[in-house]
């Protein structure tokens, strides 16, 4: 399955249960416009509804992720910003905001592959992935600062959530750019490669082997509980872990695999 969105300069492609959804505007270092984030927000929509799905890779073309909002082309359309502005009341998001939370909404790993530019509305996007490979010569950058504004597509949610409070003041404040080797050390992206996309399919490859009913339920419980206290912890622990205990189809497969290794390497167990 495939489909491409040109006049949105967004591209996805299914293959093996991965999607890879791709920034597509290189000659403005995928600058994001209205119109794009319309169409991040409705392929990640379209992609939750798709049961075959198992992982989603985030890239761009050409010479970076995403430079962020392409401004002089936004500010062209004043309505169009104050309709992309309003909240929709069942989802809590608007267009801004959605085109990079919707990622978190996916009941499956998705990773952002990151080179380059990742400024603003682009570290944003990156931020709504579950994790995040950046090249050591990235540059990223809260680069809102440098407008006069704040991030406001989902980014002080996201950013306190994988930064230290006082490091996601710092980066919001400044707006200082910091380097891909920076950003995995301060937790902003989750490993260094050389080819982030192939290390974004290395760990896809690795969480395939697993459950995806179980996959499913952990990034529910850390999405869903992050920020919360223990007690409302320990009650989704419960609801969570209850569902996967009623045997599922995908956890009886986990459980009969992991037997027949375990008795592939110990043998079979004793009865006492």
């Amino acid at each position: 399955m495939s489909s491409d969105s040109s006049a949105a300069h967004l591209s996805c492609t299914v293959e093996a249960g991965i999607a890879r959804v791709t920034l597509n505007r290189p000659e403005k270092l995928n600058g994001l416009t209205l119109e794009m984030l319309g169409a991040l927000a409705g392929t990640a929509r379209r992609l939750r509804n798709d049961r075959s799905l198992r992982a989603v890779i985030l890239s761009g073309t050409g010479e970076s992720f995403c430079a962020g909002l392409d401004f002089a082309t936004v500010l062209k359309s004043p309505r169009a910003i104050a309709t992309a502005f309003v909240p929709r009341p069942w989802l809590g998001t608007n267009t801004f905001q959605e085109a990079c939370w919707a990622w978190r909404r996916l009941p499956l790993p998705v990773v952002a592959a990151v080179h380059g530019h990742c400024f603003g509305g682009g570290l944003q996007i990156a931020l709504g992935a579950d994790f995040r490979f950046t090249t050591p010569d990235a540059q990223w950058s809260v680069l809102e600062a440098k407008w006069g504004l704040i991030p406001d597509m989902s980014g002080i949610q996201s950013l306190t959530e994988v930064v230290g409070l006082d490091v996601a003041k710092r980066l919001t404040m400044t707006g200082a750019v910091v380097s891909g080797e920076e950003a995995a050390s301060i937790g902003l992206a989750t490993g260094l490669a050389d080819d982030p996309v192939s290390a974004a399919e290395d760990l896809i490859a690795e969480i395939v082997t697993r459950s995806p009913d179980a996959v499913a339920a952990a990034k529910r419980l850390f999405d869903g509980t992050w920020s919360t206290g223990p007690r409302r912890t320990f009650a989704r622990e419960r609801a969570e872990q209850l569902r996967l205990l009623m045997r599922t189809p995908n956890t009886r497969r986990a459980q009969r695999a992991a037997f027949a290794k375990e008795t592939a390497d110990f043998g079979p167990r004793r009865k006492r």
